[in-house]
């Protein structure tokens, strides 16, 4: 079989996967050892593009279907198209972002859309890197932050240096946990501020914590605003965050990587991110409602050009990156903390063109709609309530069983019985005490008989296991 009978054939069966994503269920469920028989996976096929094609086949098959409108687990769904196809020209070409020389399309593209982001947030005098993700993006954050507040850090590590302290929501995401473990700092010296009814970071809370680490001697250096917390959705108060970093001084951070999408509508800009274009930092995922192919999140920074590169950049590397040469700037691997960087900058690039700022913005209050719809609902139907008042993109909700019973039991085993049997995988989580469960719409074409088909699905899925 030659290369282009190869080509060919895998485009047919891509393109046979994506006409039918929609279709049937979401998944069929095997459990892990059947499927493991199924994929086969100790045969070996030396040279036999056959049973190459037959794991695909059976990767196609099997694997869950995300762009299924029963996929409402996550923040993310199925890809755009644009950004499929960007996808496929970037494995063909198999670069690495991270010189000009070796990738001039790809740099030119990420730092013009990077441009464009920091125009949209507000960030006059930024710079930016697309990083793997939110995750990154909040430690790469903290690791400036801890660079400034520590002068030698960089060099000479943390062992000399002031005692430091970071604060973020207790709602926040475990990520800045696991930064402060990589940093040096310790999971400890990450401080958890108390959130009110509503899920946000109480202000009030994070000041009396500041006062109590000055008073102890500990320098208070980097404050994380969650921007979209992951179960309810709440967005951390800007404004009065500013007020006390003009008293104490600290980096102020956004974790935008879920509702940083509120930046592309102007009224939804005003409504949760006042006072977005103060921060220090800011990170956002737009593989999530703006649903470019994973992976694709942007960092930005609201400093002078050299911030990034200075805390990402460390040693002897002349023999990849010409600093001395004109079009130097361009190398965005010295202000990244990967050497090898994959090409995200083109499936973006299409997404934006092909969109554009309004079309993302109609997708975004189209999902908005449809969790106050969501909402709406669950409210008027007494075998469901809702576990948690929304707070924008996140409806937080559940199965109500008779008394006596254990809702949080009852609920896990609903969802899980949901997607055993393909009907849809919906998120879990709790609030406090209580488990609930998370429904996420991030399908462009998900309209209001779909919230109706999926709740209609919980209330025939919780009856039949109170029957059995």
């Amino acid at each position: 079989m030659n290369d282009q009978a190869i080509f060919q054939r895998l485009l047919a069966l891509v393109e046979q996967y994506y006409a039918r994503r929609k279709e049937g269920k979401f998944l069929d469920y095997l459990e892990p050892q059947a499927l493991a028989e199924t994929l086969e996976l100790e045969r070996q096929a030396p040279g036999d593009w056959q049973q190459l094609f037959q794991w695909m086949e059976k990767y196609l098959t099997h694997s869950v279907k995300t762009g299924n409108h029963g996929f409402v687990n996550r923040m993310w769904s199925g890809a755009n198209l644009p950004s499929i196809m960007g996808e496929i020209i970037t494995a063909v070409t198999n670069t690495s972002a991270c010189t000009y020389e070796a990738a001039p399309v790809s740099t030119l593209m990420e730092h013009y859309m990077l441009n464009r982001m920091l125009e949209l947030v507000g960030f006059r005098q930024g710079e930016g890197q697309m990083t793997t993700g939110s995750s990154n993006g909040n430690m790469i954050a903290m690791l400036a932050a801890r660079n400034q507040a520590a002068s030698e850090a960089k060099e000479k590590g943390l062992f000399n240096g002031p005692s430091l302290t970071a604060f973020v929501s207790a709602d926040a995401h475990y990520s800045l946990d696991k930064a402060a473990n990589i940093l040096g700092l310790g999971t400890d010296n990450l401080i958890k501020v108390p959130v009110d009814e509503r899920g946000r970071m109480r202000p009030d809370s994070l000041e009396q914590l500041l006062e109590e680490q000055q008073a102890q001697g500990r320098k208070a250096f980097f404050v994380c605003a969650t921007l979209g917390t992951t179960v309810r959705g709440a967005y951390d108060p800007l404004p009065p965050l500013l007020e006390l970093r003009k008293e104490h001084g600290f980096w102020l951070h956004g974790d935008g990587a879920w509702g940083g999408a509120a930046l592309l509508d102007d009224e939804l800009r005003q409504r949760y991110l006042p006072g977005v274009e103060q921060l220090d930092s800011f990170t956002w995922d737009f593989h999530k409602m703006p649903g470019s192919n994973l992976m694709c999140n942007l960092l930005l920074f609201n400093h002078h050009k050299g911030t990034l590169r200075c805390a990402c950049s460390a040693g002897e590397h002349s023999y990849l990156f010409r600093e001395e040469h004109e079009d130097a700037e361009l190398d965005t691997g010295t202000a990244s903390l990967q050497c090898g960087r994959r090409v995200d900058s083109l499936k973006w690039f299409l997404d934006w063109k092909y969109y554009g700022r309004e079309g993302l913005a109609q997708r975004v209050r189209h999902y908005l709609a449809l969790c106050e719809y969501a909402e709406s609902r669950i409210e008027s139907l007494p075998q469901l309530e809702m576990t948690a008042s929304r707070e924008s993109f996140n409806v937080c909700f559940r199965f109500l069983p008779p008394s006596g019973m254990d809702a949080n039991d009852f609920n896990l085993k609903l969802r899980h019985r949901l997607f055993e049997e393909g009907i849809s995988l919906v998120g879990v989580a709790f609030i406090g005490n209580t488990l609930t469960l998370r429904l996420l719409i991030t399908h462009p074409d998900f309209r209001e008989e779909d919230v109706d088909r999926f709740l209609q699905s919980v209330i025939d899925m919780g009856a039949r296991l109170l029957h059995e």
